[in-house]
């Protein structure tokens, strides 16, 4: 699968880029802001991705809202858990920081229809 992965933390983010080509899937494009998040996530041939939520003084949820409109299933990551999401994000999958391979594996495997990562 080819993966957006925006994540404001450089280490976090070089950790699940090696997690998940690790696990056979290839990182896109990697953002750490909105600006650019939502740019790559406008132009880039994606089939999943991975947001954190908060990025510094922003969130991304404009990033979600491009990945909705495209129909590109996404996931969270926050230390905050299910109390960082807002509207209409409720429901949206979320993984707790800190994770492991494990969970990024497991929530790929719910978002993808053949059911694994």
């Amino acid at each position: 699968m080819k993966i957006l992965i925006v994540e404001d933390e450089a280490l976090i983010a070089m950790m699940v880029e090696d997690i998940l080509e690790e696990l056979g899937h290839e990182v896109v494009g990697t953002a750490n802001g909105v600006k650019r998040g939502v740019d790559l996530a406008n132009a880039l041939d994606i089939d999943l991705a991975m947001l954190d939520i908060n990025l510094g003084r922003e969130t991304s949820f404009p990033i979600a809202d491009v990945l909705n409109q495209r129909r590109i299933p996404f996931f969270f990551a926050t230390g905050y858990g299910l109390a960082g999401l807002e509207e209409p994000y409720l429901g949206t999958l979320t993984i707790k920081k800190p994770f492991g391979r494990e969970d990024l594996a497991n929530a790929i495997a719910q978002l993808t229809p053949e059911g694994h990562a």
